[in-house]
């Protein structure tokens, strides 16, 4: 079986499976990667199953025992730790000044606005700008609209926001205010499913496009440049590399595909993913929104959530399809 058909298959085992999985205790992801031997990524493809904390057997009931082989094909059990999706916390809180260096300088103000700076809904924290966006398919005789890509929970508050609503950069953390620092207003968002005691309805995208003035807005993103394409077929062992609101430039190594993930938005909302890819730690809080791209400026996704031991992002296939954007001409 070549390689592309045995990670279809796994995918298709990952999928019909997952309900009795995601049933064990801290189960909390599957998807198709590696498998890892002594800290050693292997080659071997396998169905990868994202745990909370990795329990010795002798303390795990017979029922929540992870088998060694599905279908044929081996499992790794990988501790990810709770995933939680969100914008900056009380750990990087910081007004940051013009006269700031470093690490700061993407909780400034600065426009035109550029991928990796600070932004947010007038009632959140902060998060990162993705890029700058276009209508998929802009009607003929209409001016061309110009919008910031970033996560719903970044612009639209969670579900919690109106269209129209006013967007700020730098975010409200780092000391962005109405109306002087209004950068855009809401246009459209993915609204987010999330469980309930007897269902786990599936999304693809956290994400969200908030409309601006052109001369406001750049496609280009700091320290990585212009996106020059969009990667389709990202693959296990890729590294990628992102701008950041909190972690400045970081780069990852993608460890799972075609995941589904169950990920924490604080007050008890859960929301179950499904086809997202699995990175190795790269961000922080604050991070949200920011675009991953390869090494060749080739935009691979929206990056929306995390623990301290993997970063996760929406296909940017799947965000350009549900929102009806593109992100280069």
């Amino acid at each position: 079986m070549a390689e592309e058909e045995i990670y279809a298959r796994i995918t298709e085992v990952s999928e019909k499976e997952k309900e009795v999985l995601f049933a064990k205790q801290n189960i909390v992801g599957v998807g198709t990667g590696h498998k890892i031997k002594e800290s050693k990524d292997t080659g071997e493809p396998c169905i990868t199953v994202f745990v909370s904390q990795k329990l010795d057997r002798a303390l795990l009931r017979s029922e929540d025992i992870v088998p060694e082989e599905i279908a044929g094909f081996k499992t790794d059990v990988v501790e990810a730790g709770e995933i939680f999706a969100g914008p900056a916390n009380s750990d990087t809180e910081r007004i940051s000044t013009k006269e700031e260096l470093g690490i700061e300088v993407l909780r400034q103000r600065i426009r035109p606005a550029m991928g990796g700076f600070s932004v947010g809904h007038y009632r959140i924290t902060a998060g990162t700008i993705a890029t700058c966006v276009y209508d998929l398919r802009p009607f003929p005789g209409i001016p061309r609209r110009y919008y910031i890509l970033s996560n719903n929970h970044v612009l639209a508050n969670s579900n919690n926001a109106r269209i129209g609503d006013p967007i700020l950069q730098p975010g409200p953390y780092d000391g962005g205010r109405v109306p002087t620092d209004v950068i855009a207003r809401l246009s459209r968002f993915v609204p987010i499913k999330f469980k309930t005691s007897t269902s786990a309805p599936l999304n693809y995208v956290d994400a969200a496009v908030a409309e601006g003035e052109f001369h406001n807005l750049s496609r280009e993103i700091y320290w990585i440049g212009y996106v020059k394409q969009v990667k389709s077929n990202p693959r296990v062992g890729d590294i990628v590399e992102k701008t950041g609101r909190t972690t400045n430039f970081t780069t990852g190594k993608i460890i799972a595909l075609n995941a589904t993930v169950d990920v924490h938005y604080g007050g008890g909302r859960v929301a179950r993913f499904a086809r997202q890819i699995v990175t190795t730690a790269m961000s922080a809080g604050g991070d949200s929104g920011s675009l991953v791209c390869d090494i060749k400026e080739g935009a691979v996704g929206l990056l929306f959530a995390g623990s301290s031991t993997v970063t996760i992002i929406n296909n940017i296939l799947y965000v350009q399809a549900l929102l009806g954007i593109r992100l280069h001409p």
